[in-house]
């Protein structure tokens, strides 16, 4: 029973890093969380402190009310990882690979059990690369161009380099 209780308070605190990190982001205030999910401030602030009731439904309307990803608030734990969230707030990552997922049972079916592990472990692996190899390619374009073109505005320096991204680390505010 203790494990569990330990196991539980771990995702619990994995979530209101995620919560806390995602509603700073979005320089909102506790208040105005509670009131666009029709809470009244303390419970919101135990559902963030991760004390409170956490559901599905509750992480949806979080997630609806901050503009976030709720599928990737529930990665969050499996992960280990509350910067994840934060991460997939804006291009709602995991909620876009469920859709897919899902479109994926809707069209196999049953027959979703004759893909092979390797099979799966091969398309995943190759679609990650690709996607990391998306990201090195723009940031390298991006700064090449920026490096050529700013020779040319009046008392522009050349850049040498830019960090694309517009998070470098949760837990800011």
């Amino acid at each position: 029973m203790g494990m569990k209780n330990s196991e539980d308070r771990t995702h619990a605190d994995l979530l209101s890093e995620a919560l806390k990190a995602i509603r700073k982001d979005r320089r909102m205030r506790p208040s105005e969380v509670a009131r666009a999910l029709g809470m009244p401030l303390r419970s919101y602030e135990h559902f963030e402190a991760g004390r409170g009731r956490i559901t599905y439904d509750r992480l949806a309307r979080f997630a609806e009310a901050t503009n976030s990803d709720p599928v990737a608030l529930l990665a969050a734990i499996p992960l280990q990882s509350p910067e994840f969230a934060l991460r997939c707030a804006d291009n709602k990552l995991m909620t876009i690979l469920t859709i897919a997922l899902s479109e994926l049972n809707e069209e196999l079916g049953d027959d979703i059990m004759y893909i092979e592990s390797g099979t799966l472990i091969g398309a995943f692996t190759r679609v990650a690369k690709e996607l990391v190899e998306h990201v090195r390619k723009r940031d390298t374009f991006a700064e090449a161009w920026l490096q050529e073109k700013s020779t040319k505005v009046k008392g522009a320096s050349a850049i040498t380099h830019i960090d694309w991204r517009r998070r470098s680390a949760v837990g800011k505010s």
